[in-house]
């Protein structure tokens, strides 16, 4: 990871007393902690899945997905309903990389595409900080996330 796209691109560290294995693996299960109407699989590269919150709804292709190091989601369609700009995450990707550090794990997501002045920033990083820092850590260290419906 070059620091030039963490400079631009969204991005959020999360470090949690549990094996790459568990990060891996509870990334993987979206609708524990990111969206309930959730369908399809993202374990493995090939795998598509789609996330749905109302109107709101994208569809994921795994890209890439190391065991235990790093996870792409490439966003191949989406419908950002309250955007005058519906399709803006199109072309996006979403990259999760996991790394031990003193006996923890760090991960961090990077929203590759997502950047300050385009039209969903400022909601979208509200969501994601949420969603990574509130949700996944508790998936991560209770076993309990707070998916959104």
């Amino acid at each position: 990871m070059n620091t030039e796209t963490l400079a631009r691109d969204y991005h959020c560290s999360i470090t949690a007393d549990v094996t790459a294995k568990e990060a891996f693996e509870k990334i993987a299960r979206v609708s524990d902690w990111w969206a309930v109407n959730f369908e399809g699989s993202a374990e493995r590269t090939g795998d598509t899945f789609t996330v749905r919150f109302g109107e709101t709804f994208v569809i994921f292709k795994i890209g890439e997905a190391i065991p235990n190091k790093k996870i792409v989601w490439q966003v191949m369609d989406c419908n950002l309903h309250w955007q005058q700009d519906k399709k803006e995450w199109n072309g996006t990707e979403i990259v999760w990389e996991i790394s031990s550090v003193n006996g923890s794990t760090r991960i961090d997501m990077i929203h590759v595409g997502l950047v300050p002045g385009v039209e969903c920033y400022e909601n979208c990083e509200t969501g994601w900080n949420y969603h990574i820092k509130e949700s996944l850590f508790k998936f991560l260290t209770e076993d309990k996330g707070l998916p959104q419906e």
